[in-house]
């Protein structure tokens, strides 16, 4: 069974159980990546609640022996305790790199790789440059070899939080939380328990078949539990995508996205860098610029914020789809957990959610708009779109400026629009605001009139 390149993503490495990822594909991953990562040094692995998780950890761990790598195995975990193993030390050993297998929020049928090597994000050029080198050696044979040593990351990673929040302790607040079936309880009820919450939690159980609802909470349909048991007996509800490095937090009036979120964490930050996605609204640029932060704009994707994080210094980094990266006393990774307990803290310290929220500049928003292409011709249209701004039609809104950093993001007078290509999936994301509805529905036609003519040049 010959091996696909579209496994080898932007961010990571991710495809369908046994059809791409198989016994075959993984374990040259795992000889390939180990050989990368250098012989004799430390990978810790963890994984998600699929059925075949366990099964690719195996195969992972073979390939990564046949490379003389030493395996630590933490079991079942959520990503960002995998993220936290880079910073621990067991009984004398130290991480190199570490492996998280999971699918994330997608269907049950798939799985993946999040790679991090030397607390750095191993994504981009590297991914690729590792799957052509697969590709090119497919037929070699690794033999089983599934020897590793069991570790405890949950524990160390759950007194962390206890003891960095313990302020919090006894919060006179109804929690809700929503863990879809996925990870987030692997250590969020220990930290709750510990910090004596009151709290409600829903779909606590992993289950890798998802039976409740899908867990993507950045899709409304998926939050009509949640927010029913909120109305019904909580004053907050967070919840978690499936390997809990996203977030959605609900209040009694609203969802708060991830741009609103980094402004809220951000009141408690002293002149911070703040880094957002080019989805991000202008509002959240244009308020943290003017309450002093330093805001930078930068490329969607967890691999592309955590890099850009340590090349400025930042505080803070956000996606509008909720992950949240905290460097400010944190490890400047996304981690669901630890931005539920930082939500908590400004609620003990007293700040209303919702006022803050109401107080900032209206703006009409559209949430994330996908259109359907190819794998091939995505970034081709994408080029394209930009070769027709440079003399757009007649009826194309006032063009004020162009940000390219990833895709195109036009500023019209009153809003802008955003075009890009998704580097997970075959379709175009676009996204429109403006101080105007009317405006942002028209920058929406316009920008998608121009999407297709260069859909049509394209194919």
């Amino acid at each position: 069974m010959s091996i696909q390149s579209t496994i080898f993503r932007e961010y990571d490495i991710r495809g369908i159980y046994e059809k791409e990822l198989n016994e075959h594909s993984v374990k040259l991953i795992g000889y390939y990546l180990g050989q990368k990562i250098g012989k004799d040094n430390v990978v810790s692995i963890g994984y998600d609640a699929r059925s075949h998780s366990p099964i690719l950890r195996d195969y992972l761990t073979s390939g990564l022996n046949a490379a003389g790598c030493k395996v630590l195995d933490m079991g079942m975990v959520a990503t960002p305790v995998n993220y936290f193993s880079n910073y621990i030390d067991f009984d004398g050993l130290t991480t190199h790199a570490s492996i998280m297998i999971t699918g994330s929020h997608n269907p049950s049928e798939y799985n993946g790789f999040k790679i991090t090597v030397d607390k750095s994000p191993f994504f981009g050029e590297a991914i690729y440059a590792l799957g052509d080198e697969i590709i090119a050696n497919q037929d070699k044979v690794i033999p089983d070899n599934t020897a590793k040593t069991d570790i405890d990351v949950k524990t160390p990673y759950i007194s962390f939080m206890v003891k960095e929040f313990n302020a919090l302790k006894d919060l006179d607040k109804k929690i809700v939380i929503d863990c879809g079936n996925g990870v987030a309880d692997t250590v969020i009820t220990d930290i709750f328990n510990a910090l004596n919450f009151n709290y409600t939690g829903l779909y606590l159980e992993p289950d890798g078949t998802f039976p409740n609802h899908h867990p993507d909470p950045s899709v409304e349909k998926n939050l009509i539990d949640v927010k029913t048991a909120l109305n019904k007996e909580g004053d907050i509800a967070f919840a978690y995508d499936g390997d809990a490095d996203r977030i959605a937090v609900l209040t009694h009036k609203h969802n708060i996205k991830g741009d609103q979120m980094a402004l809220l964490y951000a009141m408690k930050m002293e002149n911070p860098t703040v880094i957002g996605e080019v989805k991000c609204s202008q509002v959240m640029y244009d308020e943290l610029e003017r309450r002093g932060a330093k805001a930078i704009m930068y490329k969607t994707g967890h691999s592309n914020l955590k890099v850009k994080m340590k090349e400025t210094n930042a505080d803070l980094a956000c996606e509008v789809s909720g992950h949240i990266f905290f460097k400010h006393r944190y490890f400047g990774y996304d981690d669901a957990i630890y931005a539920t307990l930082r939500m908590l803290e400004l609620i003990a310290d007293g700040i209303d959610l919702d006022a803050e929220i109401e107080a900032l500049p209206t703006v009409y928003s559209t949430e994330e708009l996908k259109v359907e292409t190819t794998e091939e011709e995505k970034f081709a249209i994408i080029d394209q779109v930009k070769i027709l701004l440079k003399n757009p039609p007649e009826d194309f809104p006032k063009i004020q400026s162009i940000i390219d950093v990833d895709g195109v993001r036009i500023n019209f007078e009153k809003g802008w629009g955003l075009v890009r290509a998704s580097n997970t999936t075959p379709v175009l994301v676009t996204r429109f605001e403006s101080t105007d509805a009317a405006l942002a529905k028209e920058y929406e036609e316009k920008v998608n009139n121009l999407i297709k003519m260069a859909k049509q040049l394209v194919s």
